[in-house]
């Protein structure tokens, strides 16, 4: 049996990815370090790895976030929560918070697992109270105040209140106070309404009990144009990936992009003018070239939407993407001199090339689902 044989029959796979996403830990731990320069030592930093953060592997992010100082972490659910505890990532005291309101059949995972829950009514304070008064266990608690996004949370006017419930219930543990902005790319208007809103009814809170609590309201957008809702803690995201939120910020952080996509070149032709290329003959050749195929398409993360619109960086030169993005290739327009052969590194976004936000503008959406979208087929590449 020769060698390649001996590799197969062992259950050996190729050596080269076809696609993969380069993610830089040494970009990350940088772009931390900024953002806790901008907050100050005195405000604490909370991570937010939710949706395997935002695609880059949960657990490698958070090992690097936690050796930058942060021991605060945000994750959707108390299934992304466990999934982070039990990874081994983390290994100090770190607090988690999920931010989606459990349901009661997750309330003793909560427990179990040590995990901050959220809680914006007062039946699930009554389900959480009762679950751990059985147990004999203490469960800490955030109450999430919505002042104006509209998706979780207790109105102000309610929040008092179940502020009152927690604090009655002696297997609760108030840990925080936290709200979300529907618009922080600008400290004016209606963040400012939010902000206003919150800091009115924490204020009144924390007299009334003669206590402080931890009070959070700053995401990433807030972290650049609002200093004032910085309060005890921010939760930066996008940042920490690499991305402003929007250009609309009044300031910026010089962050660098923590992922780039890469795909194998595949195949290149040489076709006549008049061509059609890829479905519904969306795209013609204007003149005799090349096209490369390259091994990514909308299954892997790279949008339909993108389809003639974004360039792709081959060898150091950018190169139209033409045609329509199927589920497993593009192709791109080489003109009529180039050196690319198959086999070669095609970057689809990065540090190098466009950025996710480029090709975010290009396809009507924001970096966010761009990082995101890229699929777990995609080797992560941790550098």
């Amino acid at each position: 049996m020769d060698e390649n044989k001996r590799k197969c029959a062992a259950g050996a796979i190729p050596p080269e990815n076809m696609t993969e996403a380069l993610v830089s830990l040494e970009n990350l731990a940088r772009n931390a370090r900024l953002i806790c320069q901008r907050v100050g030592q005195m405000r604490r930093v909370m991570g937010i790895v939710k949706a395997n953060a935002y695609g880059h592997n949960v657990h490698k992010v958070a090992e690097t976030l936690e050796k930058s100082g942060i021991e605060d972490f945000g994750v959707a659910n108390i299934h992304e929560a466990i999934e982070l505890k039990k990874g081994g990532a983390l290994k100090k005291s770190a607090s988690i918070l999920a931010f989606s309101s459990p349901l009661p059949s997750h309330i003793p995972f909560f427990l179990h697992h040590g995990i901050e829950m959220t809680l914006c009514d007062s039946l699930t304070i009554h389900a959480a109270e009762e679950i751990a008064a059985a147990e004999n266990k203490t469960v800490a608690v955030q109450l999430k105040v919505d002042t104006g996004m509209g998706r979780l949370g207790a109105p102000p006017g309610m929040a008092m209140e179940l502020l009152r419930q927690i604090d009655s219930s002696p297997h609760l543990e108030l840990t925080g106070i936290y709200t979300h902005f529907a618009d922080s790319t600008t400290a004016e208007g209606f963040c400012r309404q939010q902000l206003s809103a919150f800091t009115t009814l924490t204020a009144e809170y924390e007299h009334a009990s003669s206590r402080t609590v931890c009070k959070h309201a700053a995401n990433s957008g807030a972290i650049l144009s609002a200093p004032e809702s910085w309060l005890d803690m921010v939760r930066p995201g996008i940042l920490l990936y690499g991305y402003h939120p929007s250009k609309a910020s009044p300031c910026s952080l010089d962050v660098k992009p923590v992922m780039q996509f890469e795909a194998k070149v595949m195949f290149v032709k040489n076709i006549p003018a008049g061509t059609t290329i890829s479905y519904n003959r969306t795209w013609r050749a204007p003149k005799a070239c090349s096209i490369a195929t390259i091994a990514a398409g909308y299954a892997d993360g790279y949008a339909r939407a993108l389809s003639s619109r974004a360039t792709v960086m081959i060898n150091g030169n950018a190169y139209p993407q033409v045609g329509t993005v199927t589920m497993d290739q593009i192709m791109v327009d080489l003109g009529t001199r180039h050196n690319v052969k198959t086999g070669d590194k095609a970057i689809l976004f990065g540090w190098e090339g466009s950025g996710a936000d480029t090709l975010a503008e290009l396809g009507g959406t924001i970096s966010y689902e761009v990082l995101c979208a890229v699929s777990s087929r995609v080797k992560r590449i941790f550098l």
